[in-house]
């Protein structure tokens, strides 16, 4: 707190000196130089969602949402901090040369916490899943990582999108996202609030959608009512990039420029990504602004800037350029991906042995392609590890590999002279020719991703239904008739309606975006060189039939806690190698209001495999009328367990976790009745019968 303080009173006495079309200049995301003052240029806009992104190279870890799937608070700040590093690498050369480019800050718009609350939406991959108690675990220890624990920040995180903001995308200008107050507290604001709250996060990005009728960026009751006032925040607001805009252009929620620039300063907004505060002064002289509101933007980012060290030395200052990259973060990367994985389904075919084959067959889309391993939002490796490449290098010259691309992603055809399907006949020739095929499906950020995003044929980005794209079907289907083991791969940032890959395939791996060595950790798994432990952070249904509406925001059937209908493979579920079973669970004390509870949990590993596990722990509320419907996350941990090995384990369960949000939004303690499930699922039944484990069920009474 004192060192806050003295960050302030820095930025106050330098602002001071400004004039006030000076502090104007500052609040644009390309801060110019002010040269008599001795302040260097300053962009703001870096990103940093799953490695530096958009600066050159920089390593490559998997994408937000296999990170989630890790289910680890303790590995995810680990590799922030690597991140965050990196990041100080390669500013300190930029700063070095005076580079003052876009991407070369310090100031980096990560994490996305927004809620995955609709599978359609295309930058659900870029979130940590569809739980609000994952997401702020994992937020939180995303931004300590990064922003570190010293006098000085390491780098500065941002969350965003501030708030209830899920798409959908080609609607995002002019969408009014209506929510109530129930769900508002309940879902989409708990992550938000611990990123403020327990992590300090530095900045808050808006959203570029309205909230019941007031632009995100120019929210009095978010950003003003809820964010400075009821959460105490005091970092710096950043609009979305040309949000502003959108106040005139789109939402029509005031005429011109000028007012919608006053919307976004008097609701608090500091920073803008776009073009809109170059009408700072013209808003002033209007008298639609006063200076005092400059200044205080002016100052807040300033504050920032002297909490990065930005005009001292600082203990960040002589982190080596030689960083970046390095072994020892690649390794890192390997092991997240590795970690990442879920396996939804093994009938015994996996782990593959070698030994017993003399060819390999690895066909699709996904097999060969670098755009498969990255997600969006990220930055240039200096290697990439394809899938194919994963399995050549793990089999060398022990099993011949063969290999046909099948099918494009979605095109019809891979030439224009060519007939449809002219890939198909070689796809089903090297199955034929094969002991076994590892049929490579899937998207990549040209199906799902963000509106306008570089890559995307469509210019949307969101999903139009659960399907694999038609031709990747048709080769599924073509493969798997043949009567070959099939294990499939599947790249993909959300959820998949596998029901087909489910009945006709043998085994089935879920590896996300798993970044640039993200082919090498395929094959680790594949090969049994460790086992698969990720779980799912987001629900895989089966269709759409009974989902709302995609610009629905109330929660109710959406999301494993409040859903109606059986899912294909649940939030949380995963299998591994070893066989891991919870085989007691006690509360070890007396519950106090207000305070954790502690959990002790006996687990075994009674396989022969050595593996890591995710115990969790949900929460099922038996008397409120304002309980979610099914139960809710409210614990986990991940361990590790070689054969037959036993261990004691502690969990703490958050004690706000026994509270319910009532319609006002408020959450209040409005049951004496609970019951806590401690196992490595969901207590649901499909999660039951697909790991063939239930969860230990305790009675806990107030």
């Amino acid at each position: 707190m004192y060192y806050q303080e003295e960050f302030k009173q820095q930025a106050k006495e330098l602002v001071a000196k400004m004039t006030l079309e000076e502090r104007a200049g500052q609040l644009t995301y390309n801060s110019p130089a002010i040269k008599r003052l001795g302040i260097p240029a300053y962009n703001w806009w870096n990103e940093a969602l799953h490695g530096v992104a958009r600066a050159g190279t920089a390593t490559s870890f998997p994408q937000a949402i296999g990170l989630a799937a890790i289910f680890d608070e303790d590995f995810l700040s680990k590799i922030a901090d690597t991140i965050a590093t990196e990041g100080r690498a390669k500013y300190n050369e930029s700063a070095k040369h005076e580079d003052r480019d876009i991407y070369k800050g310090l100031t980096f718009w990560s994490p996305n916490i927004n809620i995955f609350r609709d599978p359609r939406w295309g930058r659900g991959h870029e979130t940590y899943g569809e739980d609000p108690y994952l997401s702020s675990r994992l937020g939180v220890a995303f931004i300590k990582g990064m922003q570190g624990e010293g006098k000085y920040l390491k780098a500065a995180a941002c969350a965003k999108h501030f708030a209830v903001h899920s798409g959908p995308e080609d609607l995002r200008h002019e969408f009014d996202a209506r929510v109530n107050e129930k769900d508002l507290y309940e879902t989409y604001l708990p992550a938000f609030e611990a990123c403020v709250k327990e992590a300090q996060v530095e900045a808050v990005m808006g959203a570029y959608n309205r909230t019941n009728g007031e632009p995100c960026c120019g929210s009095h009751i978010l950003l003003k009512d809820i964010l400075r006032d009821k959460w105490k925040f005091d970092g710096h607001v950043v609009s979305d990039c040309w949000a502003i805009k959108d106040f005139h252009m789109h939402h029509h929620v005031t005429s011109t420029a000028e007012e919608s620039v006053a919307l976004a300063m008097d609701a608090g907004c500091d920073l803008n990504c776009g073009n809109m505060y170059l009408y700072v002064m013209k808003a002033y002289k209007d008298g639609l602004i006063c200076e005092e509101q400059i200044t205080q933007a002016a100052e807040r980012l300033f504050t920032t800037r002297f909490k990065l060290g930005l005009f001292e030395k600082t203990e960040y200052d002589d982190i080596p350029y030689e960083m970046v990259e390095c072994k020892e973060h690649r390794e890192l990367a390997v092991e997240a991906a590795r970690k990442s994985i879920v396996m939804l389904k093994n009938d015994g075919i996996l782990p593959i042995n070698k030994n017993s084959l003399k060819t390999i067959g690895v066909i699709g889309p996904g097999a060969n392609s670098r755009l498969a391993l990255k997600g969006n939002y990220y930055g240039t490796s200096s290697r990439y590890i394809t899938l194919l490449e994963g399995i050549q290098d793990e089999l060398k010259d022990d099993v011949r590999v063969l290999f046909s691309k099948g099918c494009e992603l979605v095109k019809s055809k891979t030439e224009t002279l060519a007939m449809d399907h002219d890939r198909l006949m070689e796809a089903i020739t090297v199955a034929e020719h094969s002991d076994l095929i590892i049929l490579c499906l899937g998207l990549d950020e040209t199906i799902e991703g963000e509106e306008l995003d570089e890559g995307n044929n469509s210019g949307s980005g969101d999903k139009k239904d659960l399907e694999l794209p038609e031709v990747q079907q048709r080769l599924l289907e073509k493969i798997t008739k043949l009567g070959k083991p099939v294990v499939l791969c599947l790249t993909a940032g959300s959820a998949i309606n596998l029901s087909y890959a489910d009945e006709y395939c043998n085994g089935i791996l879920q590896t996300w975006y798993p970044g640039a060595g993200g082919g090498k950790a395929v094959a680790e798994i594949l090969f049994g060189k460790c086992s698969p432990s990720g779980k799912l952070p987001v629900t895989f249904y089966r269709s759409l039939d009974n989902m709302p509406e995609f610009t629905d925001y109330a929660m109710a059937n959406r999301t494993y806690r409040y859903m109606k209908e059986e899912a294909l493979y649940p939030f949380g579920y995963g299998l591994t190698y070893g066989n891991v079973v919870c085989t007691l669970a006690k509360i070890v004390e007396p519950v106090v209001l207000n305070e954790d509870i502690k959990i002790q949990v006996n687990v075994e590993n009674k396989g022969d495999f050595g593996t890591e596990e995710v115990i969790q722990c949900y929460i099922k509320d038996l008397e409120s009328k304002y309980a979610v419907p099914n139960y809710s996350l409210c614990g986990f941990k991940r361990i590790r367990l070689e054969p037959k090995e036993k261990k004691t384990i502690n969990i703490s369960i958050p004690f706000n976790s026994l509270k319910a949000v009532n319609e006002n939004g408020e959450k209040i303690l409005d049951s004496n009745q609970y019951n806590i499930y401690i196992g490595i699922s969901q207590p649901d039944g499909r999660s039951k019968k697909l790991t063939g484990n239930s969860p230990i069920e305790l009675s806990l009474k107030l």
